[in-house]
């Protein structure tokens, strides 16, 4: 059991020090590859053939970008 305390106290310490570390440097989080941007794919989903819901999302998107909003005037 001493073994298991020593080993869960080291991870507590490591998890501390590197939050002190993330507080002190104040930076955004950031992936070490790039992520999906680096390989070319604009978006998560890649599919040829979305879903309905996407659909519709898209679809209303598409009617508010080329619409005239009579509050915003």
């Amino acid at each position: 059991m001493t073994i298991f305390y020593l080993t869960f106290g080291f991870f507590v310490v490591m998890f501390l020090a590197m939050a002190v570390g993330y507080i002190i440097q104040q930076k955004t989080l950031a992936g070490s590859c790039g992520g999906l941007g680096s390989l070319g794919i604009d978006k998560a989903c890649n599919c040829d053939n979305p879903c309905e819901k996407r659909k519709e999302r898209e679809r209303k998107a598409a009617l508010s970008e080329n619409s005239i909003d009579v509050k915003n005037i």
